[in-house]
C-alpha cells in the first residue's frame, strides 16, 4: 500500500512553511497540522489532493469517529476530532487558492469536514478542570526535601511557578538574569522565553508567602555560589545524568542546559505532590490557583487590571475566562451564601380589608374635590 504521495509531500511542505512564516504560528501548530494531515491521507489511501471529493470528508469524519485512542483504548474525545477537521479543512481552503488546485477544489466541499451540531456542542463545552488549593501548594513546596541540588531545584521550581504563575514553556526557558529579586519580578523576554504567542512582558511575583519569595531567593543564590552558574545560564537546569559503578544510569546532579520539553517538569510536579500526600496537578493548574485566590481579595477594578497582566493578558476577560470560572463547589457556597442573606418577601393574596378600601376611596374623593 502507498505510504505517501510525492506531489501532496511537497505541497504540504509549502503550506506548513506557510503556517510558520506568514501567519507566525508556532511549531507545535504545524505539528500538530501535520499529524491531521496524515491522518487524512492514510484515509484516502494517500490520492492526490487535487482528487479531493466530499465523500473522502465524509469518510474521514466516519474513520475518527470510529477510532480508539492508542493510549486508552477508548473513542476519540469529540474535541480531538473536531479539532483535526478544522485541521483538514483550513488545509484544503488554503490549497484551493493555490496554482493547479484552484479549478480542482470546490469550498463547498469542505464544510463536510464538520461535526453535528450535537457533536460540536460537546467538542467546544467547556469543562472545569482540577485545580490545587493555595493550602495545598503550599504543603507540596514546605514538605520538600532540600539536602540536595536536585531537590532544592524541584522545591524551588514549584514555589516559582506559584509566585510567577508562568506557563510550563516558560519555566523551562527562563535564565538567571530574567529574575529581578530585589523588584520581585519576572522578565519573560521571548527572544529568550519561550512565552504563549512570543509575547514579551514583565510579571511581578504574587503575593502568595515571603516564605516562598525566601525560597527562590535561596536557590538563585546556590546556582551562583555554589554551582557557578552565570546570568545566562537556566534558572531551572535539568538533571544531569551519569553511570554509577554498575554502568546503570543516574541523576548526577545539575545540567547547565534548558529542559527541551515540559514533560520533565510535569514529572518532578507528579513526583513532589505524591509524596506530599496531595493528589497530582499538572503546573499550568497553578494559574487558576492564583487565580481563585484573587477572589478572595476582592479586587478594585484596578488591581483586577494588574493582576490580569501579571498573567500576560491584555484583557481581564481572557484572564476570567481562562482562569476564573468559578468552581462548582464555590458555585454551591455563594447560592447557599445567598439564600440564608435572603430576606422573605411577603407577598399579599386574597381582597384587601375593608378599611384599606375605604381608605383609598375617601382619597381619591379629596383628590377629586381639589381640582
Amino acid at each position: 500500500m502507498r505510504k505517501h504521495h510525492p506531489k501532496n509531500e511537497i505541497v504540504k511542505h509549502r503550506y506548513l512553511g506557510w503556517l510558520e512564516d506568514a501567519q507566525g504560528r508556532d511549531r507545535k501548530t504545524g505539528d500538530m497540522a501535520a499529524a491531521a494531515l496524515a491522518s487524512f491521507e492514510a484515509s484516502t489511501g494517500h490520492k492526490d489532493f487535487a482528487a479531493f471529493h466530499l465523500e473522502q470528508a465524509r469518510k474521514f469524519k466516519r474513520d475518527l469517529l470510529d477510532a480508539d485512542h492508542t493510549k486508552s483504548g477508548k473513542a476519540l474525545a469529540k474535541s480531538t476530532v473536531h479539532s483535526r477537521l478544522a485541521a483538514v479543512r483550513a488545509f484544503f481552503n488554503w490549497l484551493a487558492d493555490q496554482p493547479g488546485y484552484k479549478s480542482k477544489l470546490h469550498r463547498s466541499d469542505f464544510e463536510y469536514f464538520s461535526l453535528s451540531a450535537n457533536d460540536s456542542r460537546i467538542a467546544k463545552a467547556s469543562r472545569e478542570g482540577p485545580f490545587p488549593s493555595l493550602d495545598q501548594v503550599r504543603r507540596v513546596v514546605l514538605s520538600c526535601p532540600h539536602e540536595t541540588a536536585l531537590e532544592k531545584r524541584d522545591r524551588a521550581l514549584i514555589a516559582f511557578g506559584l509566585l510567577s504563575g508562568a506557563r510550563i514553556a516558560a519555566l523551562a526557558s527562563l535564565q538567571i538574569r530574567h529574575v529581578d529579586l530585589d523588584g520581585r519580578s519576572v522578565f519573560q523576554d521571548a527572544r529568550d522565553v519561550n512565552t504563549k504567542n512570543r509575547k514579551t512582558f514583565i510579571s511581578h511575583f504574587f503575593p502568595m508567602g515571603e516564605d516562598l519569595v525566601s525560597i527562590t531567593a535561596e536557590w538563585i543564590v546556590y546556582l551562583q555560589s555554589v554551582e557557578a552558574f552565570g546570568p545566562c545560564d537556566p534558572l531551572f537546569p535539568k538533571t544531569l545524568h551519569g553511570q554509577d559503578a554498575n554502568n546503570r544510569f543516574v541523576a548526577a546532579g545539575l545540567s547547565r542546559e534548558p529542559w527541551k520539553r515540559g514533560n520533565s517538569i510535569r514529572e518532578i510536579f507528579r513526583r513532589r505532590f505524591e509524596a506530599a500526600g496531595v493528589p497530582y496537578f499538572n503546573p499550568h493548574s497553578l494559574r487558576k490557583t492564583i487565580m481563585q485566590d484573587g477572589y478572595r481579595r476582592r479586587f478594585s477594578p484596578e488591581e483586577e487590571k494588574a493582576w490580569s497582566q501579571n498573567f500576560g493578558h491584555d484583557d481581564t476577560r481572557t484572564t476570567r475566562d481562562s482562569y476564573g470560572p468559578v468552581s462548582v463547589g464555590r458555585q454551591a457556597e455563594i447560592l447557599a451564601q445567598m439564600a440564608r442573606n435572603e430576606q422573605p418577601v411577603i407577598v399579599p393574596t386574597g381582597d384587601p380589608p375593608p378599611e384599606v378600601i375605604d381608605w383609598v376611596q375617601d382619597h381619591l374623593r379629596r383628590l377629586a374635590r381639589s381640582k
